[in-house]
């Protein structure tokens, strides 16, 4: 494993997860120690939502839980799915003044926002949604200056598409515009991939570490970071996919525990109880995999999932990136 490893592996199965908190959270778990040296975490829980703030302060810590050094900003929030425009417009607040202060921009920065996916296919739509929602100025700079005061920046936004549909690599995309844009900071939005299944349409994450395109369904391209770029790179990310081996793993868990409820001492329940969580991820993948069953799954609601959780990024964006922009103002955008 290295520094820039975004899945744990285990025994030859990688556990694939693009969430910092999942990463910290299984690591823990596998070296049997609460704190992981090199990272720090802070939680900040309300009611609904829980805010986790991860720094990997060296490579140390980024070894050992196989996320890059950098700081990751986490809201986990159950009630997401369940279509509550209250909760959203909460959501999309908090999430703006945690952005606010996670970017530190310049009042004058301009900013190119990147919707990383395809379009065409809903799980991985989350990108191409968001940049549909987000306030672009730049051109308003350039041809009617007079309509923006102050508190707002020149931003600017694309949907570059995927290499199926386009033919080009993203990065060579992006790092073409970035050249002839010059933003002083490039923000990218994609889907993600989950550990848990209650995570998926639930959780953003914010990162400064870039992104890899295509990373939560094990299509990796090309970077986007500073490296690549030349320009900082913060990544949005919601994961919207799980796989099999995954919803495998935590049915047979709760399988155990009814039957150990239902009839106690059954040999069954004992014998799967006493495989320890890389044992039985090991056994599943090894039956799963030459079935070509090893899929990545996403719920069926997940149209309205993917749309209503692009509104709350956009939301959140259009705050964070224009100080004058009220929440009233952000969900009129919207429409």
């Amino acid at each position: 494993m290295n520094e820039t490893q975004e899945e744990m592996d285990w025994n030859g199965y990688s556990v694939r997860t693009d969430l910092a908190v999942e990463a910290h959270q299984m690591a823990g778990a596998a070296q049997g120690i609460p704190e992981i040296p090199g990272v720090e975490t802070d939680v900040d829980q309300e009611e609904g939502m829980r805010v986790t703030k991860l720094k990997v302060k060296d490579q140390n810590g980024a070894r050992r839980i196989g996320k890059m050094v950098g700081n990751y900003l986490t809201f986990e929030v159950p009630g997401l799915r369940q279509k509550d425009a209250d909760l959203q417009e909460k959501v999309a607040k908090r999430f703006a003044e945690e952005l606010r202060a996670f970017l530190n921009l310049p009042d004058n920065a301009k900013v190119l926002i990147v919707g990383l996916g395809n379009w065409n296919v809903t799980p991985d739509a989350l990108g191409p949604l968001v940049v549909k929602k987000v306030f672009v100025t730049r051109h308003l700079y350039s041809h009617m200056p007079e309509l923006l005061d102050d508190g707002f920046r020149p931003v600017a936004a694309v949907s570059p598409g995927v290499l199926g549909i386009t033919g080009i690599e993203t990065s060579e995309i992006v790092q073409g515009i970035v050249q002839n844009v010059k933003p002083d900071l490039v923000i990218a939005i994609d889907a993600l991939a989950s550990r848990a299944l209650d995570r998926v349409n639930t959780t953003i994450q914010v990162a400064d570490t870039g992104i890899t395109p295509g990373a939560g369904v094990g299509n990796k391209r090309k970077g986007l970071n500073r490296e690549t770029l030349g320009v900082p790179v913060v990544a949005i990310g919601v994961p919207t996919v799980v796989d099999a081996v995954t919803i495998a793993h935590d049915t047979i868990d709760l399988l155990i525990k009814r039957i150990e409820q239902e009839v106690p001492g059954n040999q069954c329940s004992q014998i799967l109880g006493n495989f320890n969580e890389q044992e039985k991820r090991q056994l599943i993948f090894e039956i799963l995999q030459p079935l070509g069953q090893n899929l990545m799954v996403t719920p069926k609601e997940i149209d309205q999932f993917v749309d209503d959780i692009a509104t709350v990024v956009a939301n959140g964006l259009n705050m964070a990136l224009h100080s004058s922009i009220t929440p009233e103002d952000a969900a009129m955008f919207l429409h």
